[in-house]
């Protein structure tokens, strides 16, 4: 039964307006005489948005994870691209993403929208192959800036300019492909908005150390997305400020997301999008997922205090220092980036392992929940490292297999019956009272 007050979140019906509005703005930018760009949500994107307030991003990941949660229209998707020769076992996203720009079919109706460039920044082994084909498809230019210079805590100067000149000439690329001029005003002001956005994020996150929890994970997926949409806009960095205000008065007032919370678990990874009532059933057992190092890190910026907790990445602002050109700008957008902590485990699983230990200590995890994902081999990747590493550390670990995208790969009875097995272990039964 519930022990904790609940009430809905304010601002849930304006976050579904502005991801409702991101997509119409991309679809009609064409009408309005402004440019369409393509990229992953990774991309840096705050140089294309220099170029004005008219210039709209599609970022690949979440416009298939909203297909993915639509079976019908992805099943379609997918099976376009593998009727074209694409095997089943490359990235779920990157597949429904191909299958809707060959079915010329967008998801929100009508013709699929063409963008004018793809701006694709290269870490997963996925990512430069995937708008490679689509850039070829569509007869568009394309750039690719890669990032895949060693773990931060490795970061050294040659590191960083290798980022920041590509960051440079990907500024001629846009500028040569839009006739457009980059404005360094605009430029500062979409770094700033993308380092503000990012932090704050994180600061979100945070406030979910509180017991009971003040936000669930199957809703801070449709609060950490917007910041994969474009992170480098006015905003959604207004937006989660927005957040971030009512998150902490939810906290102050012992506001819960789930009123039976009892015990607290941990996910990992991408969670098969067709399928989120997984999440609904947890809370069966009084279990509240608090969140995870995808839904914390993907775009939310962290640093590491003494003590070896996380806290919100300072940005420059915060620490006083001023943009005083261009190149300055680019290093410290770089290093913003590179700080990334899902961008960590691409280069040691070890690394991956060791901040997960963090949040279930600092967060008061209970156990954690890792979801065995073929849709995604880069988020996937050292997984089973992750898994061991953790249970050597005493902390109670389950798996179940499936697929972020593809359906087809997720046994939902299967996957309920390692969940009941997992609750078990936790001496957790099923509170039928609770709805």
């Amino acid at each position: 039964m519930a022990k904790y007050p609940t009430e809905p979140l304010k601002f849930w019906k304006k976050a579904k307006q502005l991801r409702d509005q991101y997509y119409f703005n991309y679809a009609s930018a064409h009408e309005k005489g402004g440019i369409r760009w393509g990229a992953a949500g990774w991309s840096f994107d705050a140089i294309p948005t220099a170029f004005g307030d008219d210039v709209y991003p599609l970022t690949g990941e979440p416009y298939a994870a909203s297909i993915a949660h639509d079976r019908k229209f992805a099943k379609e998707c997918l099976e376009k691209a593998e009727s074209m020769g694409f095997a089943r076992d490359l990235c779920a996203y990157m597949r429904i993403y191909w299958g809707s720009m060959h079915l010329n079919k967008y998801l929100m109706g009508g013709a699929f929208p063409k963008p004018d460039f793809n701006y694709q920044t290269q870490i997963c082994c996925s990512h430069s192959k995937w708008y490679q084909h689509a850039s070829s498809f569509e007869n568009i230019p394309d750039f690719y800036v890669d990032v895949n210079v060693g773990a931060y805590k490795d970061m050294d100067e040659g590191r960083l300019n290798y980022v920041v000149a590509q960051l440079h000439d990907s500024i001629a690329f846009v500028e040569k492909t839009t006739g457009r001029k980059c404005d360094d005003e605009l430029l500062f002001r979409a770094i700033k908005n993308e380092m503000r956005a990012t932090s704050l994020w994180a600061e979100i996150c945070t406030l979910n150390k509180a017991v009971p929890a003040p936000l669930d994970e199957k809703s801070m997926y449709s609060l950490y997305v917007l910041a994969v949409l474009h992170k480098s806009s006015q905003w959604c960095a207004d937006f989660y400020q927005e957040v971030l205000d009512e998150v902490k008065d939810r906290v102050a007032r012992g506001i819960a997301a789930v009123g039976n919370e009892r015990c607290r678990i941990m996910s990992d990874t991408q969670p098969p999008w067709a399928f989120l009532k997984i999440f609904r059933y947890l809370e069966e057992f009084g279990a509240v997922s608090i969140g995870s190092l995808y839904t914390f890190g993907l775009e939310g910026t962290w640093e590491t205090l003494p003590d070896g907790t996380w806290a919100p990445r300072r940005t420059p602002m915060q620490l006083g220092i001023e943009f005083t050109s261009r190149d300055q700008a680019l290093r410290l957008y770089a290093d913003w980036n590179l700080s990334k902590p899902l961008w960590q485990h691409f280069f040691d699983p070890n690394l991956k392992t060791e901040m997960m230990k963090t949040i279930v200590r600092d967060w008061q995890v209970d156990g954690v929940m890792i979801h065995m994902n073929r849709g995604c081999e880069g988020l996937s990747l050292g997984i089973m490292e992750n898994r061991l590493g953790l249970a050597a550390a005493g902390i109670p670990v389950m798996t179940y297999e499936g697929n972020m995208g593809d359906e087809r790969e997720f046994d939902e009875g299967r996957a309920q019956n390692r969940v009941d097995s997992f609750m078990e272990t936790l001496n957790l039964k099923r509170d039928f009272v609770y709805a």
